[in-house]
């Protein structure tokens, strides 16, 4: 009788008792699914929900402060809420999968080029904002919450400019 080291294998890890094929393969992410429940947690999902959440209270704050520029507080305001749709519309894009449908269009080119004009746009208005804020509390906030979004959307801008430039280039070059 050998009492050496035998392997077994089994259907079940260590972790607990294997899923059915079916169930693993549903829970990836499959393209029945309505909806992407991972992209609500991944970095680029939480970033955007930050975006969008900064800009609406840079706009409350703005909105319901006194006034002293009306120009100035109403381009803030415009660019803030352009922003926040477009913002938002992406944000659907990617979490109903609408990219794997409407193929025609470059989804990461979009989404760079959006970013890049719309943070310029929203620095220029920050700029403008904090500069006609004369102490206002709500208009500074305001300002403030515009920087930050600002700050956010330069993130984004790096992590869409990997995605739409370096990695069309490298494939490419292949």
């Amino acid at each position: 009788m050998s009492h050496g080291a035998r392997v077994i294998r089994t259907g079940v890890s260590s972790a607990g008792p294997a899923a059915p094929p079916s169930a693993a393969a549903s829970s990836a992410g499959s393209d029945a699914e309505l909806m992407d429940g991972a992209y609500f947690r991944s970095c680029a999902g939480m970033l955007k929900v930050a975006q969008m959440i900064s800009l609406l209270v840079g706009f409350i704050s703005v909105n319901s402060s006194q006034w002293t520029d009306y120009s100035a507080y109403s381009y803030f305001q415009i660019v803030t809420m352009c922003d926040l749709v477009m913002i938002l519309f992406f944000y659907i894009i990617h979490i109903f999968r609408i990219y794997r449908t409407l193929t025609c269009v470059s989804w990461p080119l979009a989404e760079f080029l959006h970013y890049l004009i719309g943070t310029i746009l929203l620095l220029i208005a920050s700029i403008v904002a904090a500069s006609k804020s004369y102490n206002l509390t709500g208009l500074v906030a305001g300002a403030t919450f515009g920087f930050l979004a600002t700050v956010l959307c330069v993130l984004s801008i790096w992590s869409s400019y990997k995605v739409s430039c370096i990695t069309q280039s490298t494939n490419a070059a292949v």
